[in-house]
């Protein structure tokens, strides 16, 4: 979820209960209940834990009211159901015809009405509320990944996560591949390609260089389609191995860390404080 730039806070305002979601076949606009347990539904593992599953209510509310008040993400609506962009969602008809029980529906909804009304603020305002899937064991800086220093998007540990599917991934480029992707043309041996890097605080690659050139981390990402910033990689003669940990802009939450906090005793509170500290835990104020 969310790999775009984040952005400061607005002051938090007064909302109805509802949503106007930009939905592949157009606007709709949903109650908050409704609109949050489609988002559990597409965005958190049904089989986590309550207060993991509340956590994420929390903040998926805190995210689509934020996105309600600016209302310039998307001129048709507040949110759209691209998890790259927005919140992923899921209709509660498509879960229970496609192996969802009614006893998982009623697991997710409750973690939304008991949560009803919470959001995380930071002095006083709704915070940018982002999140992922694994941080691979630590978190990251919103100002290495968007260049924006936010007080409560800092890195912090985030152990447990190796249950994860995607705490370690591997990927195999061609030495053609590599260099036409990264728009380089280095000579020589391709053993000689890979240079000295630099590291973020969350522990992702900064900088790094390539064939003699500097590339940003999230550049490197960008280009090869890595899972995350933390990466490692060798080349042989004929090709250039990576390995990955961590899944997502490692910013904010991080889903499986959540679950690993709340199968050791932490509540959704605790989780939420942890992941953005400084932030209070509210009562969002409706119209």
């Amino acid at each position: 979820m969310l790999e775009g730039t984040a952005a400061a806070t607005e002051p938090a305002q007064q909302q109805d209960a509802e949503v106007l979601v930009l939905m592949p076949n157009g606007q709709e606009e949903m109650d908050m209940q409704t609109y949050l347990t489609g988002v559990l539904l597409a965005e958190m593992p049904v089989d986590f834990s309550a207060e993991a599953l509340k956590a994420q209510a929390v903040v998926s509310r805190t995210y689509a009211l934020r996105r309600n008040s600016l209302g310039n993400k998307h001129p048709q609506g507040a949110v759209c159901t691209e998890s790259s962009c927005c919140q992923a969602y899921r209709s509660i008809e498509d879960f229970l015809s496609k192996g969802g029980t009614e006893e998982m529906l009623k697991k997710v909804s409750q973690a939304v009405e008991l949560t009803d009304n919470q959001v995380l603020t930071y002095n006083g305002a709704l915070i940018e509320a982002t999140y992922f899937s694994c941080s691979g064991g630590r978190t990251e800086d919103a100002l290495a990944v968007w260049g924006t220093d936010i007080p409560y998007l800092q890195a912090v540990d985030s152990p447990g996560e190796e249950s994860a599917t995607h705490f370690v991934d591997t990927a195999e480029f061609t030495t053609a591949e590599f260099a036409s992707l990264l728009g380089i043309s280095p000579k020589g041996s391709a053993t000689t390609w890979l240079g000295s890097a630099t590291y973020t605080d969350g522990g992702g690659v900064d900088t790094m260089i390539i064939g003699g050139k500097t590339f940003f981390g999230t550049e490197i990402r960008q280009k090869l389609g890595l899972r995350s910033t933390v990466f490692s990689m060798y080349a042989t003669e004929d090709a250039i191995h990576i390995s990955t940990r961590g899944f997502g802009h490692r910013v904010g939450m991080s889903q499986y860390g959540a679950e690993a906090m709340a199968v050791r005793g932490s509540d959704y509170q605790k989780i939420l404080y942890h992941y953005y500290p400084g932030t209070q835990l509210t009562a969002y104020t409706r119209n």
